[in-house]
């Protein structure tokens, strides 16, 4: 019926009409021809360093305005199909209006989510560290656990993983695994997921099948590129190097190849050992290094008097962002945006949409991200 396809349409075209004015199409045009401007003086292209952010600002004011341009032009065409529709005594073009109602509200969703992701290092590559909290085998395999749902999750997601470091658990698990996402986005993606993470469940490891809680930490920088500089002095790292331990093959094992390096006046530690070659372990270490640096400015430019390391939640009760509850019931709840999905079994198979795009409107209405805790809705 006409009128249930009218009813459908509302929210959709209500929620378009919302996009298109937060886009500002004619803001966006404007901000383009200064950059423009700016990108048109020869001196610029000497300067790698300003004109790149320029660069990759331009290319993002570019796909926005088009979006824009795409919002008008579909609803426009739904428009007309619903002229057609109530001229139609057929109802054969229902189905074919059905389909772009639908191609519309799709397409919002994928356009909201971009209008989400604004911030200077959202569109970088992603570098995540997940450590196992306290209590042996019980959290170093929730680490593992933890650490396979973002793998599965950038698989999902298109997105392209290595692995920089990774240390076996003494039974089970991890001891730590550092490892890189590749994609457009995707530190802007997963930016909220820094935090501590909480799992209850019947423990596999414990013969009387108690209710066991573990935890494990998460911690997400960006892959800074080169148009960024970070000042690192040679006399301010100590770099050790050590044999490969863990997966890898007998080559990777045989030298000591693996790398870490020890910024001195932060104390913050990084390493790789995931290639054959020191040179290798010792380059992408220092690219680690840097991420971890530029987020540390970044954290002193808001006035954080505490290192990046500092920042990270105690891996302990009451301090989780997250809770994934196997027993005595089942459901997984982000504890700042209240989100939850009862399907927990495909949240730990990479489906983490949900919280992802909770943390991201929540950052875009400025509420509060921080101070989680289980007390207030998990009563186990």
């Amino acid at each position: 019926m006409l009128s249930d396809l009218e009813f459908a349409y509302t929210p959709v075209r209500e929620k378009i009409a919302d996009l298109r004015e937060y886009l500002d199409p004619d803001h966006l045009r404007a901000q383009l021809a200064s950059i423009e401007t700016k990108l048109s003086d020869p001196s610029m292209w000497s300067n790698p360093a300003a004109s790149q952010p320029m660069m990759r600002e331009r290319r993002r004011l570019e796909a926005l305005l088009g979006d824009a341009e795409e919002l008008d032009r579909r609803t426009g065409d739904i428009a007309a199909y619903f002229d057609l529709a109530r001229d139609d005594g057929t109802g054969e073009m229902e189905s074919e209006l059905s389909k772009e109602i639908a191609g519309l509200s799709s397409f919002g969703d994928k356009l909201e989510e971009r209008t989400l992701l604004s911030a200077e290092t959202d569109g970088l590559n992603a570098i995540v560290t997940v450590h196992p909290g306290a209590g042996g085998t019980e959290s170093q395999d929730w680490a593992e656990m933890l650490m396979r749902m973002y793998l599965r999750w950038a698989e999902k997601s298109g997105f392209k993983t290595e692995m920089n470091d990774y240390q076996d658990g003494e039974e089970a698990g991890i001891k730590s695994a550092t490892f890189t996402i590749s994609g457009e986005f995707a530190f802007g993606l997963l930016s909220g997921e820094t935090g501590v993470h909480r799992l209850v469940r019947i423990s596999p490891f414990d013969q009387a099948k108690r209710r066991h809680t573990s935890f494990a930490s998460v911690y997400v920088s960006p892959e800074i590129d080169d148009s960024i500089v970070i000042d690192i002095k040679p006399d301010e790292l100590r770099t050790d190097t050590y044999r490969s331990g863990g997966k890898g093959g007998q080559h990777v094992n045989t030298t000591d190849s693996a790398v870490r390096i020890t910024h001195l006046p932060t104390n913050i530690v990084v390493q790789c050992q995931n290639e054959r070659s020191q040179h290798k372990n010792r380059e992408k270490a220092m690219k680690m290094l840097r991420s971890r640096l530029y987020e540390y400015e970044l954290d002193k430019q808001k006035d954080a008097s505490r290192k990046v390391e500092d920042a990270k939640l105690d891996i302990k009760f009451g301090s989780q962002i997250r809770s994934y509850v196997l027993q005595p019931y089942r459901i997984a709840k982000d504890h700042r945006t209240k989100v939850e999905v009862g399907d927990v079994d495909g949240v730990l198979d990479g489906s983490i949409e949900p919280f992802l795009q909770g943390y991201l409107r929540m950052r875009r209405n400025g509420a509060p991200v921080e101070g989680a805790g289980a007390s207030d809705d998990l009563e186990l």
